[in-house]
């Protein structure tokens, strides 16, 4: 296991021999997801590994997620029950009637239109479901379709040029809708309400909210966590690169007194020693001081299909 998929593993608390608590938040919960690609399944994850009993349905195709990145795909869907399900045909639609009849939230990720198509409104409303909708945009701008990608660009959180290494609106996303269904439980909980709640994640504004330290300048090129100091950037060294976090006066002034201020001399000191040696650095002198890690990502750049799914009823 990497140290990125270990710490994955206990932020969603599912490292294997951590102790089990006797009740979790959500126990007793049960949340259906139609939602496919990013946003859906990591909010389905928070909330599955809050307790919430997940039923991720599927078209028959699957979720293009298992497509692009089946480890990650894993990752996010272990421990819930997995079904295809062609919501179009009225076999299938019973079985989502009859699933919905045991649910607390129901989980989207489509536009108004394509949710009206299948009768989720009044399924929503028949079983009192607290419905979380991602969508992209809000308003009357609900239905105009739009990704992860579109939405940074709208904010200005892309590197013309390049592509983004995080999706940071579906995984904003992602956590907001994860909120959502908590506070739509809770509101059924206060008001006693038998119909359903809607609660509306807007990708659009994840991005915006994002956006704000770079739009008001904290983290643009040359703001205080932008490389506007020398005590907060990075730094190569002679086989990598580290990031220097030093950004409370403490830190920096103990930085200055092994190195110095200025950032000709922390650049030619960091570059004439291996990473290894400043992360032991690091550690000596209490310094909030990491390597840059490298992305280890299978096949970048490829886009996969497969059949080795686990888990699935279809």
């Amino acid at each position: 296991m990497t140290c990125s998929s270990r710490a994955v593993s206990r932020f969603h608390g599912r490292i294997r021999g951590d102790a089990v608590p006797d009740q979790q938040p959500l126990d007793g919960v049960t949340v259906i997801t139609l939602a496919v690609n990013l946003p859906g399944p990591l909010a389905a994850a928070r909330l599955s590994a809050l307790g919430a009993e997940v039923i991720k349905v599927e078209p028959l195709t699957g979720d293009p997620l298992d497509a692009a990145v089946p480890e990650y795909y894993r990752e996010l869907t272990v421990g819930q029950d997995i079904r295809r399900i062609d919501l179009k045909d009225p076999a299938g639609k019973a079985e989502l009637e009859a699933l919905a009849a045991d649910a607390q939230v129901l989980l989207t990720a489509m536009r108004p239109r394509a949710a009206a198509a299948l009768g989720l409104p009044e399924l929503v409303e028949q079983h009192g479901l607290v419905h979380v909708e991602i969508v992209g945009f809000a308003g009357d701008r609900a239905d105009v379709p739009g990704h992860d990608l579109t939405y940074q660009a709208a904010h200005s959180t892309l590197v013309p040029g390049t592509m983004p290494t995080v999706p940071i609106a579906d995984v904003l996303g992602g956590e907001h809708a994860a909120l959502e269904a908590l506070a739509g439980l809770r509101q059924k909980e206060q008001l006693g309400a038998a119909g359903g709640i809607v609660k509306r994640i807007v990708l659009d504004d994840a991005a915006a909210w994002a956006a704000g330290p770079a739009r008001h300048g904290l983290s643009s090129p040359g703001g205080h966590l932008g490389g506007g100091s020398p005590f907060y950037r990075t730094y190569a060294t002679s086989d990598g690169h580290i990031a220097v976090a030093c950004l409370e006066p403490h830190f920096a002034k103990a930085l200055a007194a092994h190195i110095g201020t200025e950032e000709a001399v922390l650049e030619s000191t960091f570059a004439g020693k291996p990473t290894a040696h400043w992360v032991e650095f690091a550690a000596e002198h209490d310094l909030p001081i990491e390597r840059v890690a490298l992305g280890s990502g299978q096949n970048p750049g490829r886009y996969r299909t497969h059949s080795a799914n686990r888990n699935i009823r279809c």
